[in-house]
């Protein structure tokens, strides 16, 4: 079984955290980077939601003037699906399915955001467990290696 802990350096390098009071222009122009979610958090580094480029689009599309400064906490998510370093890759990938996610943030006990997790990579890291099963089960029938 594979740990997301196994996973956290690349996770880590998937995140971007901002301040809860940040405004939702700075936070645009994060998105508009390398990143499609930023991990809000609060004064104490605890996780308070997370932003995605399709939160920040909508906000922008209705806001005018002044409001475009507002913080992000407008248009960010709150109530945020999350994976925690000693749970499998293969929960987080049926939970991702389910809820239809692209990324999830790793948090730990505090909720403190540990790294981001991208659908692309928990596939690919669960398809190589599979080739590597059936090389081994493969290996097994035709008594290869076992002489």
């Amino acid at each position: 079984m594979l740990l997301i802990e196994k996973f956290l350096p690349t996770a880590r390098k998937r995140m971007c955290c901002i301040e809860v009071e940040a405004p939702l222009l700075q936070a645009a122009r994060l998105l508009g980077r390398d990143y499609d979610m930023l991990v809000v958090c609060d004064p104490d580094g605890r996780m308070a939601g997370v932003l995605t480029k399709t939160d920040a689009v909508r906000q922008m599309g209705i806001c005018t003037g002044a409001s475009c400064t507002s913080p992000l906490t407008r248009a960010m998510t709150r109530d945020v699906a999350t994976a925690v370093p000693d749970g499998s890759l293969s929960d987080v990938w049926d939970m991702m399915k389910a809820r239809g996610l692209k990324n999830i943030p790793v948090v730990d006990a505090d909720r403190r955001p540990l790294g981001v997790l991208n659908a692309r990579d928990v596939l690919q890291n669960l398809w190589q467990e599979v080739q590597q099963e059936e090389d081994l089960l493969f290996n097994y029938v035709m008594n290869v290696g076992y002489r």
